[in-house]
């Protein structure tokens, strides 16, 4: 951590005669050069009012600006501006521009944890001042966006590995064995969600939690020898394979990966399961006629994010569609907004820009209404299960095996552009991004994770007595 902390909190405003003077020299030099100056004055002039919670240190090539105030424990977070793009990053994408330019190197961040934290403490500060300044002021300039960015090398990078169809290799380094890609569930066996933080981690833990979540979700879909699942979103197979495996069901199970496909179709051969498992290279609006009332339960974990908010009736239709009219239930799970930021529309983020394109977050009852919908009334809402305290973890667990297991050889097997050591940079500090980024939004409450249970309502009550 930088020296910083012990320094007295000033914080840089602009006066109005000073302003006025930066800009009529800033007019004096190139057009790049006076943008850049307009930018960095416009984003520093309203850090004072933004920034009430945690201490933030910014520091580039003209200055030291300090903004809060340090207390003992509090978010301290240092940025070092190693190129001046960034400010014009900030300026025209905000949130989005700031993770582009850690990703390629332009702005060093002393925690990326910290730095999250920060932003969401002091999210309310940020929109009403940061935020709509930026907009007003972008909208100016957006458009010598190309020129001064868009046929940069830098933006190359980010165009390159926005685009890239994740490898297995990649998925193989930081998953568990089971190759699980959602929240695990940890228990005390592993010391809990912080017990990693509080004991270390150890060889196993990550492991034993994504089972527990597979066998979770089975024994809430209540399935038995000989029951049929069906599954939409393959994942690698793991949950099919327990299910097959363990609890001796039939799966037919939907993915749109091709990658995934082959993979997971090695794993049930390798585990004896061809008879039990079929993977299915479909979407999930043109199953079978012959499926209808076929199956005995339905489960999705965390593919419901890519659905989008105008097609979950036609999923949950679908879903009606595929299971028996009794003694049928239903297990969906999906990171979520909490209802007082679900919209159905979601704007461009980082997750939307280099993850997940046109994914959209579902809020858990925007879910339930869908599901009573389209079933009209023959599904039941059973349980509701919030899960987010346990994500956290499960990413900090994913970064260690990332930085473990990843190598710039492994990976440029699949992406020959990654052997460019400034290309492979990039690409793994997109994924440290992530963990970091969905991390903090977890931990905050800012994004949450449901599961969901429905059953059919004329299934023979539980007794009591």
């Amino acid at each position: 951590m930088s020296s910083s902390s012990s320094q007295p909190c000033v914080n840089f405003v602009p006066s109005k005669a000073l302003q006025s003077s930066s800009l009529f020299s800033a007019s004096l030099l190139s057009p790049r050069s006076w943008v850049v100056s307009f930018a960095r004055s416009s984003i520093l002039s309203v850090l004072s009012d933004a920034i009430t919670i945690g201490h933030l240190t910014i520091s580039d090539s003209e200055g030291t600006h300090y903004y809060g105030r340090y207390q003992k424990g509090c978010n301290d977070v240092h940025l070092k501006i190693v190129n001046d793009n960034f400010w014009l990053r900030i300026l025209l994408s905000g949130d989005l521009g700031f993770s582009e330019a850690y990703m390629i190197g332009d702005v060093e961040v002393s925690s990326l944890k910290s730095s999250m934290n920060l932003w969401l403490e002091n999210q309310s500060g940020m929109e009403d001042t940061l935020s709509s300044v930026v907009a007003r002021l972008s909208s100016a300039i957006s458009g010598l966006y190309n020129s001064f960015l868009g046929q940069t090398r830098s933006q190359a990078r980010l165009n390159a590995i926005a685009s890239y169809d994740q490898s297995n290799e990649l998925f193989k380094a930081f998953l568990s064995k089971e190759m699980m890609y959602s929240c695990a569930l940890w228990s005390d066996s592993e010391g809990g969600v912080r017990g990693d933080l509080e004991d270390g981690p150890r060889p196993g833990d990550l492991e034993a939690a994504q089972l527990r979540k597979i066998r979770h979700v089975l024994t809430k879909a209540r399935v038995k020898p000989g029951h049929r699942i069906l599954e939409f979103g393959s994942g690698w197979g793991g949950l099919a394979i327990e299910a097959a495996r363990t609890y001796g069901c039939e799966v037919d199970t939907l993915t749109l990966s091709i990658e995934q496909k082959t993979l997971a179709e090695e794993r049930i051969r390798a585990a004896g399961l061809e008879g039990r498992v079929r993977v299915h290279l479909m979407d999930y609006r043109e199953i079978p006629a012959e499926w209808e009332k076929a199956f005995d339960a339905f489960v999705s974990i965390e593919m419901l994010e890519h659905v989008g908010a105008k097609h979950y009736t036609t999923y949950f239709k679908l879903v009606d569609f595929a299971l028996k009219s009794q003694n049928a239930a239903v297990v969906v799970s999906a990171s979520t907004f909490p209802e007082s930021r679900y919209t159905g529309y979601q704007a461009e983020d980082f997750m939307r820009r280099y993850m997940w394109p046109n994914s959209c977050l579902p809020s858990a009852t925007a879910l339930i209404t869908a599901a009573n919908t389209a079933s009209a009334g023959r599904f039941t809402l059973e349980g509701v299960e919030n899960h987010a305290a346990h994500y956290p973890r499960t990413l900090r667990e994913w970064g260690r095996r990332l930085d473990k297991n990843l190598t710039q050889e492994l990976i440029s097997k699949d992406y020959p552009a990654l052997r460019e050591r400034a290309d492979y940079d990039a690409f793994k500090r997109k994924w440290h991004y992530l963990f970091a980024y969905a991390g903090a939004g977890f931990a905050k409450g800012y994004i949450t994770c449901h599961m969901l249970t429905f059953i059919r309502p004329n299934d023979t009550p539980v007794r009591c007595d």
